[in-house]
Protein backbone atom coordinates (compact mmCIF):
# COMPACT_ATOMS: atom_id res chain seq x y z
CA UNK A 1 0.00 0.00 0.00
CA UNK A 2 1.38 3.46 -1.08
CA UNK A 3 1.54 6.12 1.45
CA UNK A 4 -1.00 7.99 -0.81
CA UNK A 5 -3.54 5.26 -0.29
CA UNK A 6 -2.71 4.42 3.31
CA UNK A 7 -3.79 8.23 3.85
CA UNK A 8 -6.54 8.06 2.29
CA UNK A 9 -8.23 5.17 3.96
CA UNK A 10 -7.07 6.67 7.32
CA UNK A 11 -8.89 9.80 6.17
CA UNK A 12 -12.17 7.45 4.97
CA UNK A 13 -11.70 4.88 8.70
CA UNK A 14 -12.02 8.41 10.40
CA UNK A 15 -14.86 9.45 8.23
CA UNK A 16 -16.69 6.77 9.42
CA UNK A 17 -16.20 6.57 13.07
CA UNK A 18 -17.19 10.37 13.09
CA UNK A 19 -20.21 9.83 11.07
CA UNK A 20 -20.97 6.94 13.63
CA UNK A 21 -21.03 9.54 16.61
CA UNK A 22 -23.05 11.77 14.19
CA UNK A 23 -25.80 9.37 14.30
CA UNK A 24 -25.16 8.91 18.05
CA UNK A 25 -26.21 12.67 18.67
CA UNK A 26 -28.99 12.29 16.44
CA UNK A 27 -30.24 8.92 18.03
CA UNK A 28 -32.43 10.71 20.78
CA UNK A 29 -33.99 12.96 19.02
CA UNK A 30 -34.01 10.09 15.97
CA UNK A 31 -36.51 7.84 17.77
CA UNK A 32 -38.30 9.98 20.07
CA UNK A 33 -40.72 11.36 17.02
CA UNK A 34 -41.55 7.46 15.82
CA UNK A 35 -42.11 6.06 19.48
CA UNK A 36 -44.64 9.26 20.29
CA UNK A 37 -46.83 8.69 17.46
CA UNK A 38 -47.11 5.20 16.93
CA UNK A 39 -44.51 4.78 13.73
CA UNK A 40 -41.96 2.30 13.64
CA UNK A 41 -38.78 3.61 14.91
CA UNK A 42 -36.59 1.09 12.02
CA UNK A 43 -38.39 2.79 9.90
CA UNK A 44 -37.82 6.05 11.16
CA UNK A 45 -33.65 5.15 10.99
CA UNK A 46 -34.18 4.07 7.39
CA UNK A 47 -35.99 7.49 5.87
CA UNK A 48 -33.51 9.43 8.28
CA UNK A 49 -30.75 7.96 6.41
CA UNK A 50 -32.35 7.74 2.87
CA UNK A 51 -33.06 11.47 3.09
CA UNK A 52 -29.80 12.48 4.22
CA UNK A 53 -28.15 10.55 1.29
CA UNK A 54 -31.18 12.36 -0.87
CA UNK A 55 -30.15 15.66 -0.06
CA UNK A 56 -26.89 14.71 -0.33
CA UNK A 57 -27.91 13.91 -4.00
CA UNK A 58 -29.55 17.20 -4.56
CA UNK A 59 -27.06 19.76 -2.84
CA UNK A 60 -23.76 18.08 -4.51
CA UNK A 61 -22.81 17.22 -1.26
CA UNK A 62 -21.60 20.52 -0.21
CA UNK A 63 -23.40 21.07 3.15
CA UNK A 64 -22.94 18.57 6.14
CA UNK A 65 -26.10 18.27 7.95
CA UNK A 66 -28.12 15.26 8.71
CA UNK A 67 -32.12 14.59 8.43
CA UNK A 68 -34.05 13.03 10.34
CA UNK A 69 -37.53 13.01 12.15
CA UNK A 70 -39.17 16.51 12.74
CA UNK A 71 -40.49 17.54 15.88
CA UNK A 72 -43.07 20.21 14.84
CA UNK A 73 -45.04 17.24 12.95
CA UNK A 74 -45.29 15.64 16.50
CA UNK A 75 -48.96 17.22 17.44
CA UNK A 76 -50.55 16.77 13.63
CA UNK A 77 -49.30 13.17 13.41
CA UNK A 78 -50.73 12.24 16.94
CA UNK A 79 -54.12 13.55 15.61
CA UNK A 80 -54.04 12.23 12.31
CA UNK A 81 -53.13 9.13 13.61
CA UNK A 82 -56.45 8.85 16.04
CA UNK A 83 -58.73 10.51 13.44
CA UNK A 84 -57.43 8.98 10.05
CA UNK A 85 -55.06 6.08 10.70
CA UNK A 86 -51.62 5.99 10.11
CA UNK A 87 -51.68 5.69 6.06
CA UNK A 88 -54.25 8.44 6.01
CA UNK A 89 -51.79 10.53 8.14
CA UNK A 90 -48.91 9.84 5.70
CA UNK A 91 -50.67 11.42 2.67
CA UNK A 92 -50.83 14.92 4.55
CA UNK A 93 -47.01 14.30 5.94
CA UNK A 94 -46.35 13.49 2.16
CA UNK A 95 -47.68 16.58 0.63
CA UNK A 96 -45.58 18.52 3.67
CA UNK A 97 -42.63 17.71 1.64
CA UNK A 98 -44.69 18.65 -1.47
CA UNK A 99 -45.06 22.08 -0.05
CA UNK A 100 -40.88 22.39 0.66
CA UNK A 101 -40.42 21.89 -3.38
CA UNK A 102 -42.84 24.38 -4.62
CA UNK A 103 -41.30 27.14 -1.64
CA UNK A 104 -38.05 26.34 -3.41
CA UNK A 105 -39.37 26.55 -6.71
CA UNK A 106 -40.71 30.25 -5.56
CA UNK A 107 -37.57 31.20 -4.07
CA UNK A 108 -35.90 29.91 -7.51
CA UNK A 109 -37.96 32.63 -8.93
CA UNK A 110 -38.44 35.06 -6.95
CA UNK A 111 -36.41 34.78 -4.43
CA UNK A 112 -36.42 34.38 -0.41
CA UNK A 113 -38.47 38.11 -0.23
CA UNK A 114 -41.58 35.85 -1.45
CA UNK A 115 -41.07 33.93 2.06
CA UNK A 116 -40.87 37.37 3.39
CA UNK A 117 -44.05 38.16 2.70
CA UNK A 118 -46.13 35.04 2.96
CA UNK A 119 -44.26 34.01 6.32
CA UNK A 120 -43.10 36.27 8.45
CA UNK A 121 -42.26 35.98 12.18
CA UNK A 122 -45.37 37.28 13.20
CA UNK A 123 -46.94 34.19 11.27
CA UNK A 124 -44.64 31.66 12.17
CA UNK A 125 -43.38 32.47 15.86
CA UNK A 126 -47.34 32.04 17.38
CA UNK A 127 -47.65 28.78 14.43
CA UNK A 128 -44.80 27.24 16.75
CA UNK A 129 -46.21 28.31 19.87
CA UNK A 130 -49.45 26.08 18.98
CA UNK A 131 -47.07 23.41 18.28
CA UNK A 132 -45.75 23.25 21.59
CA UNK A 133 -48.54 24.48 23.76
CA UNK A 134 -51.21 21.83 22.30
CA UNK A 135 -48.99 19.30 22.71
CA UNK A 136 -48.20 20.09 26.86
CA UNK A 137 -51.35 18.01 28.15
CA UNK A 138 -49.82 14.88 26.61
CA UNK A 139 -46.30 15.58 28.40
CA UNK A 140 -48.30 15.99 31.71
CA UNK A 141 -50.46 13.08 30.80
CA UNK A 142 -47.32 10.66 30.24
CA UNK A 143 -45.30 11.99 32.86
CA UNK A 144 -48.30 11.09 35.36
CA UNK A 145 -47.90 7.58 34.06
CA UNK A 146 -50.97 7.70 32.21
CA UNK A 147 -51.60 7.41 28.10
CA UNK A 148 -51.02 10.73 26.01
CA UNK A 149 -54.82 11.58 26.34
CA UNK A 150 -54.50 10.40 29.42
CA UNK A 151 -57.64 7.80 29.33
CA UNK A 152 -55.57 5.16 31.03
CA UNK A 153 -53.47 4.74 33.66
CA UNK A 154 -50.35 2.72 32.59
CA UNK A 155 -47.73 3.28 36.15
CA UNK A 156 -48.78 4.04 39.48
CA UNK A 157 -49.11 8.08 39.38
CA UNK A 158 -46.05 8.31 42.53
CA UNK A 159 -43.97 5.85 40.35
CA UNK A 160 -44.69 7.48 37.50
CA UNK A 161 -43.67 10.91 38.48
CA UNK A 162 -40.04 9.67 40.39
CA UNK A 163 -39.14 8.71 37.07
CA UNK A 164 -40.23 11.43 35.04
CA UNK A 165 -38.88 13.86 36.94
CA UNK A 166 -35.58 12.29 37.14
CA UNK A 167 -35.49 11.64 33.51
CA UNK A 168 -36.28 15.51 33.35
CA UNK A 169 -33.78 16.83 35.76
CA UNK A 170 -31.31 14.33 34.06
CA UNK A 171 -31.85 15.93 30.45
CA UNK A 172 -31.69 19.60 31.83
CA UNK A 173 -28.52 19.03 33.73
CA UNK A 174 -26.67 17.41 31.05
CA UNK A 175 -27.99 19.96 28.76
CA UNK A 176 -26.66 22.85 31.12
CA UNK A 177 -23.76 21.48 32.44
CA UNK A 178 -22.69 18.59 29.76
CA UNK A 179 -18.59 18.74 28.54
CA UNK A 180 -18.33 17.89 24.95
CA UNK A 181 -20.23 15.28 23.44
CA UNK A 182 -22.44 14.86 26.01
CA UNK A 183 -23.79 18.72 26.40
CA UNK A 184 -25.04 17.59 22.82
CA UNK A 185 -26.84 14.26 23.46
CA UNK A 186 -29.58 15.67 26.54
CA UNK A 187 -32.29 13.86 25.33
CA UNK A 188 -30.22 10.37 25.20
CA UNK A 189 -28.83 10.89 28.01
CA UNK A 190 -32.54 11.65 30.42
CA UNK A 191 -33.73 8.33 28.33
CA UNK A 192 -30.39 6.07 29.58
CA UNK A 193 -31.10 7.61 33.07
CA UNK A 194 -34.64 7.28 33.13
CA UNK A 195 -34.70 3.63 31.91
CA UNK A 196 -32.18 1.88 33.99
CA UNK A 197 -34.20 3.55 36.97
CA UNK A 198 -37.22 1.95 35.84
CA UNK A 199 -35.84 -1.37 35.37
CA UNK A 200 -35.51 -2.35 38.89
CA UNK A 201 -38.71 -0.91 39.41
CA UNK A 202 -40.87 -3.40 36.98
CA UNK A 203 -41.22 -1.05 34.51
CA UNK A 204 -39.76 -2.40 31.60
CA UNK A 205 -40.47 -6.19 29.81
CA UNK A 206 -37.92 -7.26 28.01
CA UNK A 207 -39.68 -10.56 26.44
CA UNK A 208 -40.56 -8.20 23.04
CA UNK A 209 -36.66 -7.84 22.59
CA UNK A 210 -36.31 -11.45 23.26
CA UNK A 211 -38.78 -12.55 20.71
CA UNK A 212 -37.36 -10.11 17.89
CA UNK A 213 -35.05 -11.16 15.56
CA UNK A 214 -31.88 -9.82 14.64
CA UNK A 215 -32.30 -8.97 11.40
CA UNK A 216 -35.78 -8.31 9.93
CA UNK A 217 -36.84 -5.72 7.29
CA UNK A 218 -38.61 -2.03 8.58
CA UNK A 219 -42.17 -2.33 8.79
CA UNK A 220 -42.79 0.26 5.75
CA UNK A 221 -46.26 1.78 5.44
CA UNK A 222 -47.63 3.27 2.55
CA UNK A 223 -49.92 7.03 2.16
CA UNK A 224 -53.74 6.65 1.17
CA UNK A 225 -55.00 9.72 0.10
CA UNK A 226 -56.85 11.79 2.04
CA UNK A 227 -57.34 15.35 1.37
CA UNK A 228 -58.51 16.37 4.68
CA UNK A 229 -55.02 14.78 6.24
CA UNK A 230 -53.36 17.16 3.81
CA UNK A 231 -55.43 20.69 4.25
CA UNK A 232 -54.86 19.70 8.14
CA UNK A 233 -51.09 19.21 8.29
CA UNK A 234 -49.78 21.23 5.20
CA UNK A 235 -49.91 24.62 7.48
CA UNK A 236 -47.84 22.77 9.98
CA UNK A 237 -45.13 22.55 7.52
CA UNK A 238 -44.80 26.34 7.45
CA UNK A 239 -42.73 26.46 10.75
CA UNK A 240 -39.89 23.74 9.94
CA UNK A 241 -39.30 25.52 6.48
CA UNK A 242 -38.77 28.36 8.09
CA UNK A 243 -36.66 26.87 10.67
CA UNK A 244 -34.88 25.46 8.00
CA UNK A 245 -33.37 28.98 7.23
CA UNK A 246 -31.82 29.22 10.51
CA UNK A 247 -29.78 25.87 10.25
CA UNK A 248 -28.54 26.62 7.15
CA UNK A 249 -27.58 29.79 8.67
CA UNK A 250 -25.73 28.01 11.57
CA UNK A 251 -24.01 25.39 9.57
CA UNK A 252 -23.08 28.27 7.16
CA UNK A 253 -21.73 29.96 10.39
CA UNK A 254 -19.65 26.90 11.06
CA UNK A 255 -18.20 26.04 8.28
CA UNK A 256 -17.40 29.42 7.38
CA UNK A 257 -19.31 29.14 3.94
CA UNK A 258 -22.30 30.32 2.65
CA UNK A 259 -24.08 27.80 1.52
CA UNK A 260 -27.57 30.01 1.06
CA UNK A 261 -25.90 31.02 -2.38
CA UNK A 262 -23.84 27.65 -3.03
CA UNK A 263 -25.54 25.35 -3.28
CA UNK A 264 -28.29 27.79 -2.65
CA UNK A 265 -31.31 27.77 -0.29
CA UNK A 266 -33.12 26.54 -2.96
CA UNK A 267 -32.12 23.59 -3.37
CA UNK A 268 -31.48 22.88 0.20
CA UNK A 269 -35.28 23.34 0.99
CA UNK A 270 -35.72 21.08 -2.14
CA UNK A 271 -33.92 18.43 -0.67
CA UNK A 272 -35.54 18.68 2.61
CA UNK A 273 -38.70 18.26 1.07
CA UNK A 274 -38.06 15.67 -1.00
CA UNK A 275 -36.09 13.98 1.83
CA UNK A 276 -39.84 14.53 3.75
CA UNK A 277 -42.03 13.47 0.75
CA UNK A 278 -39.80 9.76 0.68
CA UNK A 279 -40.08 9.34 4.49
CA UNK A 280 -43.63 9.94 4.20
CA UNK A 281 -43.99 7.74 1.61
CA UNK A 282 -42.61 4.49 3.21
CA UNK A 283 -44.18 5.30 6.62
CA UNK A 284 -41.57 7.16 8.49
CA UNK A 285 -41.49 10.65 10.22
CA UNK A 286 -40.92 14.46 8.06
CA UNK A 287 -37.51 15.21 7.85
CA UNK A 288 -35.31 18.03 9.25
CA UNK A 289 -31.83 19.34 9.19
CA UNK A 290 -30.71 18.82 12.75
CA UNK A 291 -29.26 21.40 15.03
CA UNK A 292 -27.94 18.70 17.19
CA UNK A 293 -25.44 17.58 14.37
CA UNK A 294 -24.42 21.18 13.90
CA UNK A 295 -23.31 21.45 17.32
CA UNK A 296 -21.15 18.20 17.00
CA UNK A 297 -19.65 19.04 13.97
CA UNK A 298 -18.68 22.69 15.25
CA UNK A 299 -17.47 20.81 18.43
CA UNK A 300 -15.09 18.15 16.41
CA UNK A 301 -14.28 20.92 13.33
CA UNK A 302 -14.60 18.36 10.52
CA UNK A 303 -16.75 19.89 8.15
CA UNK A 304 -16.58 17.11 5.36
CA UNK A 305 -20.16 16.47 4.27
CA UNK A 306 -18.51 12.58 4.21
CA UNK A 307 -19.02 11.92 7.43
CA UNK A 308 -22.87 12.56 7.02
CA UNK A 309 -22.86 9.85 4.34
CA UNK A 310 -21.21 7.60 6.90
CA UNK A 311 -23.82 8.31 9.66
CA UNK A 312 -26.91 7.96 7.12
CA UNK A 313 -25.73 4.34 6.15
CA UNK A 314 -25.35 3.40 9.40
CA UNK A 315 -28.74 5.01 9.89
CA UNK A 316 -29.54 2.20 7.03
CA UNK A 317 -27.77 -0.72 8.60
CA UNK A 318 -29.43 -0.44 11.70
CA UNK A 319 -32.65 0.15 10.63
CA UNK A 320 -32.50 -3.63 9.53
CA UNK A 321 -31.70 -4.74 13.23
CA UNK A 322 -35.15 -6.02 14.75
CA UNK A 323 -33.76 -6.13 18.15
CA UNK A 324 -33.36 -2.55 18.38
CA UNK A 325 -36.45 -1.56 17.17
CA UNK A 326 -37.98 -3.46 19.81
CA UNK A 327 -36.09 -2.39 22.35
CA UNK A 328 -36.56 1.63 22.23
CA UNK A 329 -40.69 0.00 22.10
CA UNK A 330 -39.45 -1.02 26.33
CA UNK A 331 -39.06 2.85 27.16
CA UNK A 332 -41.90 3.50 29.81
CA UNK A 333 -43.90 6.11 29.64
CA UNK A 334 -42.99 8.27 32.42
CA UNK A 335 -39.50 8.21 30.38
CA UNK A 336 -40.91 10.12 27.87
CA UNK A 337 -43.28 12.22 29.46
CA UNK A 338 -40.72 13.53 31.48
CA UNK A 339 -38.43 14.39 28.35
CA UNK A 340 -41.56 15.57 26.64
CA UNK A 341 -42.25 18.64 29.27
CA UNK A 342 -38.84 19.82 28.48
CA UNK A 343 -39.38 19.31 24.46
CA UNK A 344 -42.98 20.47 24.14
CA UNK A 345 -41.97 23.98 26.25
CA UNK A 346 -39.09 24.03 24.19
CA UNK A 347 -40.97 24.19 20.48
CA UNK A 348 -43.65 27.30 22.63
CA UNK A 349 -40.31 29.23 23.65
CA UNK A 350 -38.55 28.89 19.83
CA UNK A 351 -41.96 30.42 18.75
CA UNK A 352 -41.79 33.42 21.44
CA UNK A 353 -37.77 33.83 20.88
CA UNK A 354 -38.67 34.03 16.49
CA UNK A 355 -41.31 37.44 18.10
CA UNK A 356 -38.87 38.89 19.87
CA UNK A 357 -35.56 38.48 17.71
CA UNK A 358 -37.55 40.25 14.96
CA UNK A 359 -38.95 42.75 17.26
CA UNK A 360 -42.83 42.21 16.33
CA UNK A 361 -44.51 45.52 18.57
CA UNK A 362 -47.56 43.08 20.10
CA UNK A 363 -49.10 45.94 21.14
CA UNK A 364 -49.83 47.16 17.77
CA UNK A 365 -53.90 46.27 17.07
CA UNK A 366 -52.59 44.28 13.52
CA UNK A 367 -49.90 42.19 15.43
CA UNK A 368 -52.44 41.79 18.35
CA UNK A 369 -55.02 40.41 16.32
CA UNK A 370 -52.69 37.90 14.25
CA UNK A 371 -51.26 36.00 17.37
CA UNK A 372 -54.55 36.25 19.50
CA UNK A 373 -56.39 34.19 16.62
CA UNK A 374 -53.46 31.79 15.53
CA UNK A 375 -52.92 30.75 19.12
CA UNK A 376 -56.51 31.20 20.23
CA UNK A 377 -58.01 28.92 16.97
CA UNK A 378 -54.77 26.28 17.39
CA UNK A 379 -55.05 25.64 20.84
CA UNK A 380 -59.09 26.19 21.48
CA UNK A 381 -59.31 23.34 18.31
CA UNK A 382 -61.64 25.85 16.28
CA UNK A 383 -63.39 24.49 13.63
CA UNK A 384 -64.56 25.09 9.84
CA UNK A 385 -66.77 22.74 8.11
CA UNK A 386 -68.07 22.93 4.77
CA UNK A 387 -69.99 19.38 3.62
CA UNK A 388 -67.07 16.70 4.35
CA UNK A 389 -64.49 19.17 4.34
CA UNK A 390 -63.24 19.81 7.61
CA UNK A 391 -60.36 21.87 8.53
CA UNK A 392 -59.11 22.55 12.66
CA UNK A 393 -56.38 23.24 15.17
CA UNK A 394 -53.11 23.57 14.08
CA UNK A 395 -53.80 24.00 10.56
CA UNK A 396 -56.82 26.52 10.80
CA UNK A 397 -54.47 28.22 12.58
CA UNK A 398 -51.93 28.37 10.48
CA UNK A 399 -53.63 29.35 7.20
CA UNK A 400 -55.70 31.89 9.21
CA UNK A 401 -52.52 33.72 9.83
CA UNK A 402 -51.25 33.89 6.97
CA UNK A 403 -54.32 34.96 5.23
CA UNK A 404 -54.51 37.90 7.86
CA UNK A 405 -50.74 38.73 7.30
CA UNK A 406 -51.73 39.13 4.01
CA UNK A 407 -54.91 41.29 4.13
CA UNK A 408 -54.53 43.06 7.39
CA UNK A 409 -52.79 46.58 6.70
CA UNK A 410 -49.50 47.20 7.99
CA UNK A 411 -50.69 50.63 9.23
CA UNK A 412 -53.01 52.07 11.27
CA UNK A 413 -55.45 54.38 9.20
Amino acid sequence: MTTENATEYQFRLRDSIVGAQMLFVAFGALVLVPLLTGLDPNVALFTAGAGTLLFQFITKRKVPVFLASSFAFIAPIIYGVQTWGIAGTLCGLAAAGVLYVILSILISIRGTAILERILPPIVTGPVIMVIGLILAPVAVHMAMGKTGDGSAVLVPEKTALLVSMISLATTIIVSLFGKGILRLIPILCGIIVGYIISIPLGLVDFTPVKQAPWLAVPNFTFPEWNLQAILFILPVAIAPAIEHFGDILAIGSVTGKNYLEDPGINKTLLGDGLATSLASLLGGPPNTTYSEVTGAVALIKIFNPGIMTWAAIFAIILSFVGKVGALLQTIPVPVMGGILVLLFGTIMVVGVNSLIKAQVDLMQPRNMAIVAIIVVFGIGGMTFSAGEFTLKGIGLAGITGVLLNLILPKKDS
